[in-house]
């Protein structure tokens, strides 16, 4: 599947680990599976180079080679049908930290993101 935000970007992890956006479509690190490890919690994994999303303790979102907790994300199904990923690890100040993306495709770090922002939302899209 393809991690669609509302800003009108696909999630993508490049082979260095670096996580970013882009607009295009048939991107092949955009493709990820989206695997459930536990009720309620998933790990995403990209199909073209094998990395896992995955947080850091400061919010920051990147590649990891090895799966691990930081790996772990609660998926949650908003109200508009759009699903936001919160890290499952890491909380700051007793938030939810959350992947997302700015109106240029960079991502938030994830103190900076709140549920309800339409940078944290994502549309899993089937490939085409």
């Amino acid at each position: 599947r393809r991690l669609y935000s509302a800003n009108k970007f696909f999630l993508c992890i490049d082979r260095a680990g670096k996580v970013d956006g882009t607009r295009r479509k048939n991107y092949a690190d955009s493709l990820m599976e989206i695997r459930s490890v536990s009720v309620g919690v998933v790990a995403i994994k990209s199909v073209s180079n094998g990395l896992y999303l995955a947080m850091s303790k400061k919010g920051t979102l990147f590649g990891s080679v090895k799966y691990s907790p930081s790996c772990k994300f609660k998926e949650r199904i908003e109200e508009n049908g759009y699903n936001t990923y919160a890290s499952l690890r890491w909380k700051h100040g007793g938030r939810q930290m959350f992947v997302s993306l700015n109106g240029r495709g960079k991502p938030r770090r994830g103190h900076k993101a709140r549920r309800r922002h339409p940078s944290t939302h994502f549309l899993p899209m089937l490939p085409s």
